[in-house]
C-alpha cells in the first residue's frame, strides 16, 4: 500500500460515506417522532463511522488507529440493527434494507481489512 497522505484516501472510510449518504436518503422517510430517535441515533452512528476513521488516522499511532476503527466498526454494526429496526416498523421497504446492509457490510469488510494492514506495520 502506497503511503497515504489523508484518511480521505481511504477505501474503508470511502465506503462509510457511502452508508452515512445512503441514512441520510433513508431516514428522510421516517415519520416525525421518530426525529429524536430511530432518525437522530442512524444519522450519528453513521456519521461516527467516518469520524473514527479521521481521528484515528490523525492520530499517527499504530495502536490507536486500530482502536478508532474498531469503534468505527461497532458504529456501523448499531446502524444494522437500527435498519433492521427501521424496517421492522416499516419506515423502509426490505429492498431499502439489502441495499443499506449491503453498503454496511462492504464497510466493515474494508475496516477489518484496513486493521489488518495496520496490524503489520506493527511488526
Amino acid at each position: 500500500m502506497a503511503t497515504l497522505t489523508s484518511f480521505e484516501e481511504l477505501k474503508c472510510w470511502k465506503a462509510c460515506r457511502e452508508v452515512v449518504r445512503w441514512v441520510m436518503a433513508i431516514s428522510n422517510k421516517f415519520p416525525k417522532e421518530e426525529k429524536f430517535d430511530l432518525k437522530d441515533n442512524m444519522r450519528r452512528t453513521a456519521r461516527s463511522s467516518t469520524r473514527n476513521i479521521a481521528e484515528g488516522f490523525g492520530r499517527h499511532h499504530h495502536g490507536e488507529n486500530i482502536q478508532f476503527c474498531r469503534i468505527a466498526r461497532g458504529s456501523l454494526y448499531e446502524v444494522i440493527d437500527d435498519t433492521i429496526t427501521a424496517h421492522e416498523e416499516q419506515y423502509i421497504s426490505i429492498e431499502e434494507n439489502y441495499i443499506g446492509i449491503s453498503k454496511i457490510d462492504t464497510a466493515i469488510k474494508l475496516i477489518n481489512g484496513y486493521i489488518r494492514y495496520i496490524k503489520t506495520l506493527l511488526k
